[in-house]
């Protein structure tokens, strides 16, 4: 049997545990209803590809595997999509069901977990996928070791964005985005509260979320993840980081415990800088242009705190996902193509446009930019100009480092209610991280 078309099968028990589903195995069927990519009735190869994102992501994709169709009559693509929060599990279950995608998004925080267990395809063993567009640093986000398990699906980073209509109502100055501290955004953002009598807070962020604290490590000259797969931040990293934010509740530039709604949604029509609740927070900078429409069309984008005063650089060009291809793909070079297709041809990256981020081939990125609506040509100039500066170097995530999101979050809310100090908060995520990673 070819090789190419029959990748490794893992057992259902071991497969729900790269989700933590626990009570599902008994709701998963014994064999698959083929949605890993079959034949058609008419003759045609059928892929299955997945992927997470809303109605608008959908449609721009449509576009783009339309073109891919019809320059390849033979293959017709099926397509399924939901919100990011049950994507992880549903993935997991597909795969436990011997059900895998052929093409799926692939979460940066989750690759090393289903590439370890051999159930995605190793992309530098073909050569129908062309990454020679790309720089050293974005192939660098899919590899393994020697093995490209994933192709980013656009770059990103993480960027604080500060509604300038409210600054300027309440006359507080928006500091340097170039040179400004975390000191600086103290200081701005208990301005903006006090000129406001309360009514806006200065500035929230979520101290749960890993891409945030992973830049506030590097600043202070730490990998939060080294690049042999450990936790590399420290104690006393960690607990600067509750300490930062617990200076900034009690000095008024952040809401006090409980105004901020964990489960409000993420979505920028949802968020509180929409609300005008807040003024600043940071952001992917891939949905700049969601978040400037929601919050009235005068958000100013700047790059993080402290990139200029720290031990070294903090902010590195990352993925929104990659594009993996199951090892058990039916039809492996077919799926390659599409990938190969979705990265490299310019049509499809107009069609597509940037709500994954921008083209990690460059040239494509450097082509469509000029088409691009105004916030989102933004965003593409400030990643751009990053990828030409020297910055740390990204890689995946180690095994386990999925679950450090909702350990974050855990000691986040008792570090927030006062009921752990940053010291016991640090001291506490350290120990559940060793224990969440692998060795």
């Amino acid at each position: 049997m070819n090789a190419l078309h029959d990748g490794p099968r893992l057992d259902r028990r071991r497969l729900l545990g790269l989700a933590g589903l626990t009570g599902l195995a008994a709701t998963l069927p014994a064999c698959g209803r083929g949605f890993g990519g079959g034949d058609g009735e008419d003759g045609k190869i059928e892929l299955n590809m997945v992927w997470w994102g809303d109605a608008q992501r959908a449609e721009l994709t449509a576009k783009a595997l339309d073109l891919f169709q019809k320059a390849n009559p033979g293959i017709k693509v099926s397509t399924e999509y939901q919100d990011s929060s049950p994507y992880k599990d549903k993935l997991a279950a597909r795969f436990a069901a011997g059900n895998p995608p052929d093409l799926m998004a692939m979460r940066f925080d989750s690759l090393r977990e289903y590439a370890d267990r051999g159930t995605l395809l190793d992309l530098a063993q073909h050569a129908g996928l062309d990454q020679s567009a790309l720089t050293d640093s974005a192939r660098a986000l899919g590899q393994v070791g020697a093995k490209s398990f994933g192709v980013p699906s656009g770059l990103n980073t993480i960027g604080y964005i500060v509604d300038k209509t409210l600054t300027d109502k309440y006359g507080v100055s928006i500091p340097d985005g170039d040179t400004w501290g975390w000191d600086d955004l103290g200081e701005f953002a208990k301005q903006l509260t006090k000129a406001s009598g309360g009514k806006v807070y200065g500035t929230n962020f979520e101290p749960w979320t890993v891409a945030n604290l992973l830049v506030f490590a590097r600043q202070r000259g730490e990998d939060f993840f080294t690049p042999d797969g450990k936790l590399g931040a420290t104690e006393a990293t960690v607990t600067a980081w509750y300490q930062l934010v617990e200076d900034l509740r009690k000095a008024g530039g952040i809401p006090p415990a409980g105004f901020i709604d964990q489960n409000n949604g993420a979505s920028p029509a949802q968020s509180y800088l929409a609300k005008k609740a807040i003024a600043s927070q940071i952001i992917p900078t891939n949905g700049l242009l969601g978040f400037n429409q929601a919050c009235g069309g005068n958000l100013q984008l700047l790059r993080i705190p402290g990139e200029t005063r720290g031990a070294r650089r903090g902010q590195s060009v990352d993925t929104p996902a990659l594009w993996s291809v199951a090892a058990g793909s039916k039809h492996p070079a077919e799926a390659v193509k599409l990938l190969n297709f979705l990265i490299n041809d310019s049509e499809a990256a107009k069609a597509a446009g940037v709500t994954r981020g921008v083209p990690a081939n460059r040239t494509i990125a450097e082509a469509i930019a000029p088409g691009l609506e105004p916030d989102n040509q933004r965003s593409t100039d400030f990643l751009t100009k990053l990828q030409n500066e020297k910055l740390p170097a990204s890689y995946p995530y180690p095994v386990g480092a999925s679950k450090l999101t909702n350990i974050l979050k855990t000691i986040s809310t008792e570090a927030e209610f006062g009921r752990m100090s940053p010291g016991e908060a640090g001291k506490q995520f350290i120990t559940e991280a060793r224990k969440a990673i692998a060795p």
